[in-house]
């Protein structure tokens, strides 16, 4: 895609998801192993934990009370199976991001990549993101507190018994909570680019993307609203066939479509990770903010304990250069 940067800033969300598809055939190998080692992972995870606390929540529901002892090492067991599945989904969520987004970073700078040398980086850009993202759970710890009471004060204060009254309340809570929640997930994804790319990280990177976003926002809301229908689409079919379909489909027929779903997770993941890299892109040329590639290339090396000379100062002229 051969754009002047003053073009980049009207591309469309079409043109985004072809250059973001586009740029693993630039070094298919590097993304084909990055895939394997750390998306695919994720994505297994995130369908297949399902399988394992199913079982042990419909132990629950059966019998709460018939052995106090037997309930009370089952929700040891869930609450632990929980605690490591959030430990092992935030890890890999984190080390995804840094790897692509490093790599993404290195091939439109024309630095050498692979996937040793991306290995190598993650350590110090893990650090950045986990800070940052410390910084935007706190928010969405907050939000959803204020979201919790105000819920509370519309269940005190609303007239439930006048139905319509309740629904249309109940519909304006939703549309706010989707609404600012989808907000929040663009921010943060937005933070996580601007941690690897740019020397600030934490509540500085949450600032520099809050700057990035404006007059950005809609077109924001689409992509990480897209992204996340169609994770709740597939989490849904998964559950419906996979985890709860029992004899109606068969051993072979569950198989065969959970693999299948984790296997088009893993694309839609990889696909929403390289979207956010270069959307930072556009936002970057949206807000007539050029792009150093010679420093870009100095902090990416950074990160390797690389030093390499300053070169001239050249904007984004070519997107894909």
């Amino acid at each position: 895609m051969d754009l002047a940067p003053e073009e980049l800033q009207f591309l469309s969300i079409p043109d985004i998801l072809r250059e973001s598809i586009s740029i693993p055939k630039r070094s298919p190998k590097t993304f084909c192993l990055i895939t394997l080692a750390l998306i695919f992972p994720l994505s297994f995870a995130i369908l297949a934990h399902s399988l394992f606390t199913h079982p042990i929540l419909t132990q629950l529901e059966s019998h709460p009370l018939a052995d106090p002892a037997q309930t009370r090492h089952e929700w040891t067991l869930l609450l632990t199976f929980q605690f490591f599945y959030l430990i092992f989904l935030f890890a890999f969520s984190l080390l995804s991001t840094a790897a692509v987004v490093f790599t993404v970073a290195s091939l439109y700078t024309s630095k050498p990549v692979s996937f040793s040398s991306t290995i190598s980086a993650i350590p110090k850009v893990f650090k950045r993101l986990f800070i940052t993202f410390g910084w935007v759970s706190l928010l969405m710890f907050v939000y959803n507190a204020l979201l919790i009471a105000f819920f509370v004060l519309f269940v005190i204060a609303v007239d439930t018994q006048n139905a319509l009254l309740s629904f249309l309340a109940f519909m304006v809570i939703l549309v706010l909570f989707l609404g600012v929640h989808v907000y929040i997930t663009a921010l943060w994804h937005l933070a996580s680019v601007v941690s690897v790319l740019e020397p600030v990280y934490g509540l500085a990177a949450m600032k520099k993307s809050y700057e990035l976003l404006k007059r950005r926002v809609k077109m924001a809301f689409i992509l990480v609203f897209g992204y996340l229908a169609i994770c709740a689409v597939i989490g849904g079919i998964f559950g419906t066939v996979v985890v709860h379909g029992g004899e109606s489909y068969g051993v072979f027929g569950r198989i065969a479509v959970g693999g299948f779903l984790v296997g088009v997770l893993v694309i839609v993941n990889l696909v929403g990770l390289l979207v956010q890299s270069v959307f930072y892109y556009v936002c970057k040329s949206y807000h007539h903010q050029g792009i150093d590639k010679s420093a870009l290339h100095d902090h990416l090396g950074g990160y390797l304990g690389e030093y390499v000379p300053l070169k001239t100062s050249i904007q984004m002229e070519n997107l894909d250069a």
